[in-house]
């Protein structure tokens, strides 16, 4: 039986997607978890895996369409199937030019003949000054190939995967010129750099979060020598792509504390406090241009490798801009580490629909008294925003409490 491609859901605050580019045509025989297309919204390009399985027998939305969440981008089925009533009434696509929504590209003005041409000023929202997926970008940057050589092929001349594929069989390519550092004169000009549709939505959330979800915070400071040791004696029997890394065993740790107290694995939802069913710990991670927030599911349950396995592929795959729309869903509570940039301490802002953040700073070492000895040792401070809403100052004590138990005790991450 025929049945629909749809566009997911790919965050909280997600109402549409863009479809950026097909990679499975009509009369393609496709399996349930395929790639079939690349979809942009606010937050990334990523690739859209099918949860149907068939032959690809008719597309509903074109490239550079935007389509509301659920609505209908193919059809599946049988090679024989009559799918005429499913046509009919299964476009989920908005009318092309439809003004009521951000186009993935600028259009030509009503009436005029002309093509849309990339944009290739170093003033606008798309980095570099040019308009390409990351995948294409990567590639590029990888082979060392000039976008501004680059023929784009996809909507509004967006620079895709093939078309730099393309470039790089016809052309040769000539490594940069290498040429000493020149003074650049200091400009006292200010500009305006326009908001990428990434910013946009870290900007809608952060605002939504700040103003209606009551902060308050908790810190507490950690003994990281013997999570530390651990991780040595782990690693020295896993090989390259398992290794754990120190989010990994704070993440584990969060995941374990929280079955402890369920109240801060919830959501607010008005009348009432959602408490999560399974624990699905997000994490923070930088990328080119804002803050993406990567989810590995079912937390407190997989094994520390399997996480540091999840989370190395989910970021990677974030880095490159070739997420999943799984790597992104059912988040319940967050972990924003800056651990990497040498900072004692920080607090985050809540990301909804959680009540709850972690903030962790670097492990480092430090003058500390022991048994009224002064020595040194390793140390780390993690802070949790919570939501007033949902708990008190003494609920998020006592599971930090339990977060630095944990830690401090870090065999217990292998149960």
């Amino acid at each position: 039986m025929a049945e629909y491609i749809l566009m997911p859901k790919l965050g909280f605050d997600m109402r549409e997607g863009v479809l950026v580019s097909w990679l499975k045509g009509p009369g393609d025989l496709i399996n349930k978890g395929d790639v079939v297309a690349e979809i942009e919204s606010d937050k990334a390009t990523l690739e859209l895996e099918t949860q149907v399985g068939g032959t690809l027998l008719k597309l509903l939305a074109n490239e550079g369409d935007v389509v509301p969440i659920g609505g209908n981008l193919a059809i599946v089925g049988d090679s024989n199937e009559n799918i005429n009533g499913l046509v009919k009434n299964g476009s989920g696509t908005p009318p092309a030019g439809n003004q009521d929504q951000e186009p993935p590209a600028k259009l030509a003005a009503p009436g005029s003949s002309k093509t849309p041409m990339p944009e290739s000023t170093s003033g606008g929202a798309w980095p570099g000054g040019f308009k390409a997926s990351p995948v294409a970008r990567r590639l590029a940057n990888e082979s060392g190939i000039d976008l501004g050589q680059v023929t784009g092929t996809g909507p509004g001349g967006r620079i895709r995967r093939a078309d730099v594929e393309k470039y790089a069989e016809t052309a040769t390519i000539t490594p940069a010129k290498s040429f000493p550092p020149t003074p650049l004169p200091v400009s006292l000009e200010s500009k305006e750099i326009p908001t990428t549709r990434l910013r946009q939505a870290i900007g809608r959330r952060m605002v939504e979060s700040k103003t209606t979800i009551p902060h308050f915070y908790v810190t507490t400071e950690v003994d990281m020598g013997p999570a530390l040791a651990l991780r040595k004696e782990i690693n020295r029997l896993l090989p390259d792509e398992q290794k754990v890394t120190v989010n990994d065993m704070i993440v584990k740790a969060a995941a374990q504390a929280l079955r402890s107290y369920p109240n801060l694995n919830a959501s607010f939802t008005g009348d009432k406090v959602v408490r999560h069913g399974q624990i699905n710990i997000g994490t923070a991670v930088a990328i080119e241009g804002g803050l993406l927030t990567v989810v590995q599911q079912n937390t407190e349950l997989s094994p520390l490798a399997q996480i540091a396995v999840d989370n190395r592929n989910m970021i990677a795959r974030a880095r490159v801009g070739k997420s999943r729309s799984g790597d992104f869903e059912g988040g319940t509570f967050t972990i924003s580490n800056l651990g990497a940039f040498d900072v004692d301490h920080f607090i985050a802002i809540i990301n909804p629909p959680d009540a709850c953040i972690m903030a962790v700073g670097t492990a480092k070492q430090v003058p500390v008294v022991v048994d009224g000895e002064l020595t040194v040792g390793w140390r780390m401070k993690a802070t949790i925003s919570a939501d007033h809403r949902v708990t008190d100052g003494a609920e998020a004590a006592q599971y930090m409490q339990h977060f630095k138990g944990i830690m401090e005790d870090p065999l217990r991450l292998l149960i």
